[in-house]
């Protein structure tokens, strides 16, 4: 009498697929979004949203081509999130910017940052000269819509809508050169 083969459960394939890349990408996401975040908290909860996202999505988990792409899509979308939330809520910016205060830079933080000042600097050099003086004046010099106005010449809506293209060049800039992650930043330092 011959046995017919053993028959798993998609279920429990799914299962078991999903638990050997979560064991496989975890670790490397939450290095990822604690990178971004400098919280432990929030990256935990990144990660988790970003696993729960793939669990929805676990019976096509075997028609995604490259896990990791789509684990750092998912993930991507989900510092978004965090960011854009984080610059709206104010009580959420200030526990940032506590737990940025608390850790000291590392060299390879301090690197980063210089690399992305002197990629801001650059794209400030690359705006038309009425629109680099007044992200300068209102950036750089603190002097309000009215003030440049005044100083200039024009009307305080010139400047508002000068100072706007302004910021959406440096972040079209920061996007082109650096790629999507960018994003994450511009969204937090340039609102």
């Amino acid at each position: 009498m011959q046995r017919s083969p053993v028959h798993i459960a998609p279920s429990v394939m799914q299962e078991h697929r999903f638990l050997e890349v979560f064991r496989d990408q975890e670790a490397r996401l939450f290095a990822l979004a604690l990178r971004m975040t400098k919280s432990a908290e929030f990256a935990q909860d990144l990660v988790q949203e970003t696993f729960l996202k793939l669990w929805e999505h676990r019976e096509q988990m075997p028609d995604i081509r490259n896990m990791d792409a789509w684990l750092y899509r998912v993930m991507e979308n989900r510092l978004m999130d965090f960011l854009r939330k984080a610059a709206a809520d104010e009580r959420l910016r200030e526990r940032i910017w506590s737990a940025l205060a608390q850790e000291p830079p590392s060299p390879a933080t301090i690197t980063e940052a210089r690399e992305y000042h002197a990629l801001v600097s650059k794209a400030i050099d690359q705006l038309p000269p009425q629109r680099r003086l007044i992200y300068r004046l209102n950036r750089e010099e603190g002097m309000s819509y009215l003030e440049i106005a005044d100083e200039l010449k024009i009307s305080r809506h010139t400047v508002k809508n000068q100072l706007s293209s302004a910021l959406q060049a440096i972040r079209a800039f920061l996007v082109k050169t650096t790629g999507p992650l960018s994003v994450l930043l511009t969204f937090f330092y340039f609102r």
